[in-house]
């Protein structure tokens, strides 16, 4: 059995959280930048099994899809063709980058870390794959 991985995918950065062998813990990887992010899940899907994708799914308050949805899209019929193998599913992440920033407070990290950004779209990977395999 293959893990799973989730991406917070964003226009210049994308978090990355993978589950262990089992599915049962999920873990932040990296954050890697957008352009790089196909050879980066190259590279991973050459040393590790996956068989599954999951993307957060943006929304606005009131229900509609955030304006990045469109990238995402694009992302994903990209993402299905390279890796045909690899299913993709979509997974609610409305509040995870607030999430992610409490979840940096209530770990103790220092104030310029918790401005790292690439931190808070790696955590928030972490929450979308935690809410998908839970």
């Amino acid at each position: 059995m293959g893990r799973i991985m989730a991406i917070d995918f964003g226009m210049k950065r994308t978090g990355i959280a993978a589950t262990d062998e089992m599915r049962l813990i999920a873990s932040g990887l990296t954050t890697v930048l957008t352009k790089d992010l196909m050879s980066y899940l190259e590279d991973y899907f050459n040393n590790e099994k996956v068989d599954e994708l999951v993307v957060g799914e943006p929304t606005n308050a009131n229900g509609t899809a955030s304006p990045i949805e469109r990238n995402i899209a694009f992302f994903i019929e990209d993402f299905q063709k390279k890796f045909p193998s690899i299913s993709v599913k979509r997974e609610n992440e409305r509040y995870t980058s607030k999430m992610a920033f409490q979840t940096m407070i209530d770990g103790g990290l220092k104030r310029k870390k918790r401005r790292d950004k690439a931190t808070v779209d790696q955590i928030s990977a972490t929450l979308i794959l935690q809410s998908y395999i839970h």
